[in-house]
């Protein structure tokens, strides 16, 4: 077995374990493997080990490695997330070449998304990404902004709201972690409460996954768990 493949099983029990601990099926919860930094010899690593879902946070090294896996192993049903912040002057790449934006925080970028997302491809499923404790990530849309901005989101053609996703500040605290965790599962509830059929809480990734599971995350975001340390840039 490759040291991915090791990995994925690790990361695989660990969610069965906090799924099992909170008396839910595992087979509700999903993994994102984080593929960012990672080439795309990596990424077909994990696919052989079953990883079908793959998250990238910077969108031109996203779609580099989105068109040459295709051209390299066309067929295979890979679903690519974009989880990073997104800047208005890249909403065209990820319209054409992502199946899930997770970071939409404002209505201009959901609006570009709506206009850009080409003919002929499904619609694009989105998340919010919402600042639950305020910290200095800074991205994501305010709780109490978060509401209209769904409504509005809901409106537009060609996405599909599927629900929240937040990047809380890092703790070492389990109590810390499932505090944040839970505010965000709390925002997740009210939005369904008033008829948004939602389904995606992602939250969760290497070092709190376990609470994030607790707390009701649907999707848990793991880089490092899976493909170890990042390589380091080379120098300038």
């Amino acid at each position: 077995m490759t040291t991915i493949g090791a990995n994925l099983q690790q990361v695989r029990a660990r969610i069965t374990q906090a799924c099992a601990a909170s008396g839910r099926e595992a087979s509700g919860v999903t993994l994102l493997a984080v593929s960012k930094t990672f080439d795309v010899d990596a990424v077909i690593e994990a696919m052989k080990a079953g990883q079908m879902a793959f998250g990238e946070n910077y969108v031109q090294e996203g779609v580099e490695k989105i068109q040459a896996l295709r051209a390299q192993r066309p067929g295979h049903a890979v679903s690519w997330h974009c989880i990073g912040p997104l800047q208005s002057n890249k909403t065209r790449l990820v319209a054409a070449h992502f199946d899930w934006v997770q970071s939409v925080d404002r209505l201009k970028i959901a609006q570009r998304l709506s206009e850009q997302r080409p003919d002929g491809l499904p619609d694009l499923q989105v998340c919010l990404q919402v600042n639950i404790d305020g910290g200095a990530n800074k991205s994501g849309v305010a709780p109490h902004e978060l509401p209209a901005l769904a409504d509005a989101v809901r409106q537009l053609p060609r996405l599909q709201l599927r629900g929240l996703m937040c990047i809380p500040e890092p703790s070492d605290d389990p109590a810390e972690q499932m505090a944040v965790f839970l505010q965000a599962r709390e925002l997740f509830d009210q939005l369904r409460a008033r008829g948004m059929p939602l389904d995606t809480l992602s939250m969760g990734m290497s070092d709190d996954l376990e609470a994030a599971v607790a707390a009701g995350s649907t999707l848990v975001r793991v880089g490092r768990g899976v493909f170890g340390h990042r390589p380091r840039k080379p120098a300038a």
